[in-house]
């Protein structure tokens, strides 16, 4: 009989924290402007999860230092699951070592559900057609303005891998988020940027920008618009620059909160609303959660902070935090 209770007891605990119903709307602080790559997806989730969840979703843009102002700030708000924040997998790795806040990747849990490659863009009225070309531009003049959603962010990250490989350099110019680094490239305030093809996807359908390439490993079929070849088709071993960005949330909130949001998020992830946006977009979506998505960001971090470091942009060492090299 004794044993019958504790196994009835598991049950009913197992069920009791599957079931938190939210009593209020929910928080999704935005760190980047409207329109960004982040703004884009946590709209489109969220505008998933809401009949679902049976809450409100209130998408709050709180732009600045790469992410971090706005990011810190759902840090700082109450772990009760009522105030989330969205990013890139490769920004909430990145603060840490560059002295913004003193949390790191491992501190939050990741509901990732779109994955985003990288692009070579440059304005139509250049004169680069080829990713040849501008390779050679930039070999002969380093000053090429290329501009970027922030320090560290996933469009300068790439920039750099960039330079990287090709041993060049070039004048990089952050702005603060990826709509007004897109933006700078039609008009002309800048050559090209690398940002992510959802930013860019409206601007190189309308022929505003040209695109070269993606920086991923696999061609993009861009609806609209038509295929988009990878850089591998130059370069064979080139990195394969992408990322992933999702929903973000404190680790310490109570344990009911992702053992339902994770139910949640499943179904919205997997809908076809969903899904037929992301690939409108040039997106693919996904849906990962819990070790899974965990695992992704660790990888994540064994590259970027290190690149960040390497390369004399983060002031301070992985090393402090725990996170070694990648293939370490």
């Amino acid at each position: 009989m004794k044993k019958l209770l504790t196994i009835s007891f598991m049950i009913l605990s197992i069920l009791l924290v599957a079931q938190w119903k939210p009593a209020k709307p929910i928080t999704v602080i935005v760190p980047w402007p409207a329109g960004g790559s982040t703004d884009q997806v946590a709209r489109m989730i969220t505008a998933q999860m809401e009949p679902l969840i049976g809450r409100k979703f209130i998408i709050v843009n709180t732009p600045g230092s790469g992410g971090s102002i706005g990011t810190f700030n759902a840090w700082q708000a109450p772990h009760d699951g009522y105030t989330w924040t969205a990013n890139a997998t490769l920004d909430l790795t990145k603060y840490a070592v560059l002295g913004y806040m003193n949390v790191t990747h491992r501190d939050w849990i990741y509901f990732l559900c779109a994955e985003a490659p990288n692009v070579v863009v440059v304005n139509p009225n250049t004169p680069y057609k080829t990713i040849d070309e501008l390779v050679k531009a930039l070999k002969e003049n380093p000053e090429i303005p290329f501009s970027s959603a922030g320090t560290g962010s996933g469009g300068h990250v790439a920039l750099e891998i960039f330079v990287d490989y090709f041993k060049i350099k070039c004048k990089h110019i952050p702005y603060a988020g990826g709509a007004p680094a897109t933006t700078a490239v039609v008009t002309g305030e800048v050559v090209g940027n690398m940002q992510f093809i959802h930013e860019v996807a409206d601007m190189v359908r309308a022929g505003k920008l040209r695109v070269l390439c993606t920086l991923s490993s696999e061609p993009i079929n861009l609806q609209g618009y038509g295929e988009i070849p990878s850089i591998r088709k130059w370069y064979p071993d080139f990195p394969d620059v992408r990322f992933h960005f999702g929903l973000v949330i404190p680790k310490d909130v109570p344990e009911e909160v992702p053992k339902t949001v994770g139910e949640i998020f499943e179904k919205a992830a997997n809908s076809d609303a969903f899904k037929e946006w992301a690939l409108k977009v040039g997106l693919t979506p996904i849906c990962y959660y819990g070790k899974k998505a965990e695992d992704i960001v660790e990888q994540v971090a064994r590259r970027v902070t290190w690149l960040l470091y390497d390369k004399g942009i983060a002031t301070i060492s992985p090393e402090q935090f725990g996170i070694p090299r990648l293939g370490q």
